[in-house]
């Protein structure tokens, strides 16, 4: 059982050490000549101004969380669109009622006022 992830190893092994190669050429072979200009960081070519830690409000957290939340469940409508045909009314029946689900809680946010940035 063991010798069928023998090919997996030998590929990690290979992954590994190219990349360390590729690592460790970069750090011989590259030029190491910091300067103001490219120690100081990078914002869309304009002078950074103010505190890096500012603080964002909750509303911020709670739309990317809602989000991620609804991405994830709209990942599970591509299996059900490969098996589609083979469902028939049985499997569209079940995919309106999660989408309806769906419907419901974004509904549910919105009228309490999560997806609203003016607050």
């Amino acid at each position: 059982m063991l010798q069928d992830y023998i090919p997996v190893l030998v590929q990690l092994i290979a992954v590994v050490a190219v990349a360390g190669g590729i690592l460790g050429a970069s750090a011989l072979v590259g030029k190491k000549r910091p300067t103001r200009e490219k120690l100081s960081p990078y914002e869309c070519g304009s002078v950074p101004v103010g505190n890096a830690r500012e603080r964002f409000s909750i509303s911020f957290y709670l739309v990317g969380m809602l989000f991620i939340l609804f991405d994830v469940e709209a990942v599970f409508l591509y299996p059900w669109a490969v098996v589609y045909k083979s469902l028939k009314w049985f499997g569209f029946i079940e995919m309106f009622v999660y989408i309806a689900i769906l419907l419901a809680g974004y509904l549910y946010l919105w009228k309490k006022g999560a997806l609203d940035w003016s607050r």
